[in-house]
C-alpha cells in the first residue's frame, strides 16, 4: 500500500522517567521513553523504540531473569506485559493504584509490586497461553508510608522492602517458620534502595540523606525451615505420621515410653528465629541536605555500589568494606536511575530533567553512550538529501544531527545562544543553516563540525524562519519584527539584500526547487514570491483570505501550497498567480480539550489551524500539522482526506482528550488546578519552616501535545514529525501487506518458478513483479546469471522498471549480494536511462533511495578499507622493525639510511606512495 506507513522509531528523546534496565547479555540498554519503550543496541550501535505505548508515562520496567518478558508500568498503574522477543504485547492488566516498582525473583517463577504502603507478589506468566497470566499468590502489610524498593535473594526464598516511613522489611517469599517478616530501622530519612548480598540473608539499606547501614543475619540461606502445614491438610499429615509411627512401635516394642509434644515451646521458638544486626553505618553524602541521593544500584558478584545524588554527582564504593572508587559528576540535574549490566564493567544513568541517558565504563573511565535531547520542546526539522541524516532544533538552542539508520545523535551544535526557528540542509547535504532568536542565521560544517559562517542583520532582529536556493550560494531569513527578508551570500557571508513590502512577521520561506525564486509567506494575509535575480524585485503578490502560517513549493517547483489561520490549504499556480485548490481542514485537525478549558473542545477547535505542511517525495500528496495530536494527509489532486496518523495517546501529556472528566470537576472548582506533588519538586522534598507538605508555592505543568514541523523523506519511505512527544519517525510497512499490481489468475508462484527452471527470465520477473511478492520477486532476480543480465534488463517494458529500481534500492538496505545488484542498477539506468528522463520528477524518490542505500555501502565500505590499510601499514612496519633489530651491521651507505627514515616513518604511521598502493585492499 502507498499510505501504509506506520510508527518505526522515536528519535530525541533517550530518557523521560521511570527505571533503567540492562537485557541480560549486558549489551543493550531498555530506557522508558515517555509512554513509550526504547532498546538501545550498545554493541550494534542501534536504538529501536517498540511498537507499544502505555496511556500514562512509565513509571516502571521489571525485566524477567531471561530477558524474554516485561512487564511495563504507567503512572495509571496499567500494566503490559510485553514479550521482547517477537515485540508485542501478551496481556493487559491493572493493579488498581500507583505502582513504584516492579521485580522478578531470580528463578524467574514470581514477581513483586510495591503498590502504596504494601508489597504484591503475584505468580509469573508462564511460557504457555494463559487466560490470566498475573495471579496474585500473596499481600504482605508491614510498612506505614508507601514502599519504593525491592530485592530478592540469589536463591527467591526472601524478598527486601524498602519504605518511605525509614524502616526495611524482609519478607518470607514462602511460609518459613523461623522468618515471617523483619523489620529493620536506623535510617533517619526514607528508603531508597536496599540490596541483598550474594548467596546471603546479610543486606544494605540506603536512605535518602546518604546513610548506608550494614546488616548481618544469624541465619544463611539454608537455615530457614519451612512452616508446618494447619488445617485438613496438618491432620491429616499428623494422621499419617502417628501410623508409621505405631507400626514402628510395634515392630520394635521399644519406643512406648517416649513423650511425644513440645518440649518448652517458648524457648524453642526463641532459639529458631532469624535474627539482624548491625554491623556499621556509612554517609554518602558530605555536601548538606539539599543533596540528597535519588538512585542507587548493586552489583553482588563484584560488589559494586553506585549511588546517584540529585546535584548530579555519583560515587563508586566496594562493599562491604566501602571504599571509594570513584567520585563523578555527569550533569547539574539529579541522577534519577541506576543501573549496572550483567558484567559489571557498564554503568546506566538517566537524568529526567535534561533528558539525558548515559552509560560508563567505570574502569576504564570512558563513556559508551552519551545521549541527550532537547531540554524543551523541538520546533523544526530538515532532512539531508540522501535521507540518512535528520538535522533538529530546539527551543533550547541546540542544533542536533540524528542517524536515521542508528537512531543516536551525533553532534550538537551549541552556539546560538536562544531558541531555533528553523533548520534546512544544501543541496549537497555537508552544509546546515539554521535562524534563531538571537539574531543570528549560522552555517555549519558536517565535515568538520564547525560553525564557519554567522549571518547578521545590520540592526539586530529575531529570525524566524530560514531558506537556502538550490544552489546552495544565497541564504535568506525572515525577520519577527521588522517584518523584512534578509539575503545573504554564502561564500563570502555579506549581506546582498533586504526584502521589505510585508506588513507583519514573517512566517514561512521556501525556495523554488527548479528556479530562483523565493516565497515568503507572512501574518499580513500575502505571499509574496520574489525574482533572485530580476533585482530582487517581487514577482507576484497572492491574496489570501487570512494570515499565512507555513508556505511549501511541490518538489517540481509548479505548485505552491500556503496553511492560513482559518485552517485552510490553499494551492496556487505559481507561474500564472492562480489558485488551483482549497482544502478546509478544521474538521479534520480534531483538536483535543486542555484541563483547564472552559470551551469544549469543538469549540477551541475553531481557532486552531495547521501550522506545517509538506509534500510528499513525488508531489502528489501533502501531510499537514498544527496544535493537534493528529497529522492529515491529503491528496492534493483529489483534495481528499487520505489518512489520519495519531501521534501520540499519552494521557500524561495536555489536550488530548476531546472531553472533560468529569471526576475532577467538584463545587469548588476543577482538581486540576491543585498539584498533587507540591511538596516535592524533581522527586525530592523541600523542606520549608512551619510547612508540613513542602513548597506550596511550587508548581508543574502538562505539556500540551503539538506537531511543530513535518518534512518527507527524500526517498518517499518515510516521514518525520516533531511533536512533544519527541522525534517520531513513520515509515512504509510493506511485510505484511499484499499489493499486487495487474494481478490475474495466470500468475501464481507455481508458474514463476516454472518460468525459472525454463530459463524465461524475463517473463518470471514481470509475473513476479505482478504478484508483488518480495521472496518471489528476490527469487527470480538472483536466478538470471550474471552475463544474461544485460539482456534481461534491456527487455524489461519501461512500467516496470521503476518497480525494479525501488526494489534494488529496497535490498541495498538489507540484502549482502552488493556487486549482484550494483550491476542490476547499472545496467537497468544504462538500458532506460533516456526514455526515464520524460518521468524525472516521479522517479525522483526511487533515485535518491538508491543513493541514499548506495552511500551508506560506500561509507561502510570506505571505513573498512581504511582501517585494512593501517593495520597492513601497520604489520609492515612491526615486520621492519624487528628485520632492524635482528641486523647487526652499521647502517653506512645511504640506501641503508633512506630505509630507517622509511622504518621510522612507518612507524609513525606514515607509509610511502608506493607502499600505500600495495597496502590498499580493493
Amino acid at each position: 500500500m502507498k499510505f501504509a506507513y506506520r510508527f518505526s522509531n522515536l528519535l530525541g528523546t533517550v530518557y523521560r522517567c521511570g527505571n533503567l534496565n540492562f537485557t541480560c547479555d549486558g549489551n543493550s540498554v531498555i530506557s522508558p521513553v515517555g509512554n513509550r519503550v526504547t532498546v538501545f543496541d550498545l554493541k550494534n550501535n542501534r536504538s529501536d523504540t517498540l511498537p507499544l505505548a502505555t496511556k500514562y508515562n512509565i513509571k516502571c520496567v521489571g525485566l524477567s531473569p531471561d530477558g524474554r518478558l516485561a512487564i511495563i508500568v504507567d503512572e495509571g498503574g496499567e500494566a503490559l506485559l510485553v514479550s521482547l522477543a517477537c515485540r508485542s504485547v501478551l496481556h493487559h492488566f491493572h493493579f488498581k493504584g500507583s505502582v513504584h516498582s516492579v521485580s522478578f525473583s531470580p528463578d524467574g517463577r514470581k514477581f513483586v509490586v510495591t503498590k502504596g504502603n504494601i508489597a504484591q507478589m503475584y505468580h509469573a506468566p508462564g511460557k504457555k497461553r494463559e487466560f490470566n497470566a498475573f495471579v496474585l499468590d500473596k499481600t504482605y502489610f508491614g510498612p506505614y508510608d508507601e514502599t519504593t524498593c525491592i530485592d530478592w535473594t540469589d536463591d527467591s526464598k526472601c524478598f527486601v522492602v524498602g519504605s518511605k516511613d525509614m524502616s526495611t522489611w524482609v519478607f518470607g517469599a514462602e511460609r518459613w517458620d523461623n522468618l515471617i517478616y523483619y523489620a529493620l530501622g536506623g535510617h533517619k530519612d526514607a528508603i531508597v534502595a536496599c540490596f541483598f548480598e550474594s548467596h546471603s540473608l546479610d543486606l544494605y539499606s540506603l536512605s535518602q540523606d546518604g546513610a548506608l547501614c550494614v546488616w548481618q543475619c544469624d541465619t544463611p540461606p539454608e537455615g530457614l525451615k519451612l512452616k508446618a502445614p494447619r488445617g485438613w491438610k496438618a491432620d491429616l499429615l499428623q494422621k499419617k505420621k502417628e501410623e508409621e509411627e505405631e507400626e514402628e512401635d510395634e515392630e520394635e516394642g521399644e519406643r512406648e515410653t517416649t513423650i511425644r509434644g513440645k518440649a518448652m515451646p517458648a524457648e524453642q521458638e526463641k532459639v529458631g528465629k532469624v535474627k539482624y544486626s548491625r554491623l556499621a553505618k556509612y554517609f554518602l553524602n558530605k555536601e548538606g541536605d539539599f543533596n540528597n541521593l535519588t538512585a542507587a544500584a548493586y552489583h553482588k558478584k563484584i560488589h559494586l555500589l553506585v549511588t546517584g545524588f540529585a546535584s548530579g554527582i555519583f560515587h563508586l564504593h566496594e562493599l562491604p568494606e566501602f571504599n571509594l572508587i570513584h567520585s563523578l559528576s555527569i550533569s547539574d540535574q539529579r541522577v534519577a536511575s541506576v543501573a549496572i549490566n550483567s558484567s559489571g564493567d557498564w554503568i546506566a544513568f538517566g537524568c529526567s530533567g535534561l533528558g539525558q541517558l548515559l552509560v560508563w565504563e567505570w574502569q576504564s573511565e570512558s563513556y559508551v553512550l552519551k545521549q541527550q535531547g532537547h531540554f524543551n520542546s523541538m520546533v523544526s526539522l530538515a532532512y539531508s538529501p540522501d535521507g540518512q541524516y535528520i538535522v533538529t532544533g530546539g527551543d533550547d538552542g541546540k542544533v542536533k544531527v540524528w542517524n536515521t539508520l542508528s537512531g543516536f545523535c551525533f553532534v550538537t551544535f551549541t552556539e546560538h545562544s536562544s531558541g531555533v526557528t528553523g533548520v534546512t540542509f544544501t543541496t549537497t547535504g555537508h552544509v546546515i543553516v539554521t535562524s534563531s532568536l538571537d539574531g543570528t542565521v549560522r552555517a555549519f560544517d558536517l565535515h568538520r563540525y564547525r560553525n564557519f559562517r554567522t549571518f547578521t542583520s545590520p540592526r539586530p532582529t529575531q529570525f524566524s524562519c530560514v531558506a537556502v536556493d538550490s544552489s546552495g550560494e544565497i541564504v535568506s531569513a525572515g525577520a519577527q519584527d521588522s517584518f523584512e527578508i534578509f539575503v545573504w551570500s554564502m561564500q563570502t557571508g555579506r549581506l546582498l539584500d533586504v526584502l521589505s513590502g510585508h506588513e507583519g512577521p514573517i512566517s514561512g520561506l521556501c525556495f523554488n526547487p527548479m528556479k530562483s525564486i523565493l516565497a515568503s509567506a507572512s501574518w499580513d494575509k500575502t505571499v509574496r514570491l520574489w525574482d533572485m535575480f530580476d533585482s530582487w524585485r517581487t514577482k507576484e503578490t497572492l491574496a489570501l483570505t487570512s494570515d499565512a502560517l507555513s508556505v511549501a513549493f511541490r518538489p517540481d517547483g509548479a505548485e505552491l501550497a500556503v496553511a492560513t489561520l482559518n485552517s485552510q490549504i490553499v494551492f496556487w499556480d505559481p507561474e500564472n498567480a492562480v489558485q488551483v485548490g482549497s482544502i478546509e481542514g478544521r474538521h479534520d485537525l480534531k483538536t483535543g480539550r486542555k484541563e483547564l478549558d472552559k470551551i469544549t473542545a469543538k469549540h477551541s477547535a475553531k481557532g486552531k489551524a495547521f501550522t506545517t505542511l509538506c509534500y510528499s517525495a513525488d508531489g502528489q500528496n501533502i501531510l499537514a500539522g498544527g496544535m493537534s495530536k493528529f497529522v492529515c494527509l491529503y491528496h492534493v489532486r483529489e483534495q481528499i482526506l487520505v489518512k489520519r496518523f495519531e501521534l501520540s495517546c499519552n494521557l500524561s501529556l495536555d489536550a488530548m482528550e476531546e472531553f472533560l472528566n468529569r471526576r475532577k470537576m467538584t463545587e469548588f472548582g476543577n482538581l486540576a488546578l491543585i498539584d498533587q506533588d507540591a511538596g516535592e519538586e524533581n522527586g525530592v522534598a523541600i523542606p520549608l519552616p512551619g510547612v508540613r507538605k513542602g513548597d506550596m508555592s511550587s508548581r508543574h505543568f502538562k505539556p500540551e501535545i503539538r506537531v511543530t514541523s513535518l518534512r518527507f523523506s527524500p526517498t518517499g519511505r518515510c516521514w518525520a514529525a516533531t511533536s512533544t512527544e519527541g522525534l517520531l519517525i513513520f515509515s512504509l510497512d510493506a511485510q505484511m501487506l499484499f499489493d499486487p499490481f495487474e494481478l490475474d489468475t495466470s500468475v501464481t508462484p507455481g508458474r514463476i518458478r516454472e518460468a525459472l527452471r525454463q530459463r524465461e527470465f524475463t517473463r518470471a520477473i514481470l509475473m513476479a513483479f505482478r504478484l508483488n511478492e518480495r521472496k518471489l520477486a528476490q527469487e527470480a532476480l538472483e536466478a538470471v546469471p550474471q552475463d544474461e543480465i544485460d539482456v534481461v534488463s534491456a527487455s524489461l517494458p519501461e512500467l516496470y522498471v521503476e518497480k525494479v529500481l525501488e526494489f534494488l534500492a529496497a535490498s541495498f538496505e538489507e540484502s549482502r549480494h552488493l556487486e549482484f545488484y550494483l550491476i542490476w542498477t547499472q545496467k537497468l539506468l544504462m538500458s532506460h536511462g533516456q526514455r526515464l528522463k520524460s518521468r524525472a520528477g516521479h522517479l525522483l524518490p526511487v533515485v535518491q533511495f538508491l543513493q541514499k542505500g548506495l552511500q551508506r555501502h560506500l561509507d561502510d565500505v570506505s571505513k573498512l578499507c581504511n582501517w585494512n590499510r593501517y593495520n597492513i601499514q601497520y604489520a609492515l612496519a612491526v615486520s621492519k622493525q624487528r628485520g632492524v633489530k635482528r641486523t647487526l651491521e652499521p647502517l653506512d651507505t645511504e640506501e641503508d639510511t633512506d630505509a630507517s627514515d622509511d622504518d621510522s616513518l612507518h612507524l609513525l604511521g606514515i607509509a610511502a606512495d608506493d607502499e600505500e598502493e600495495e597496502g590498499m585492499l580493493v
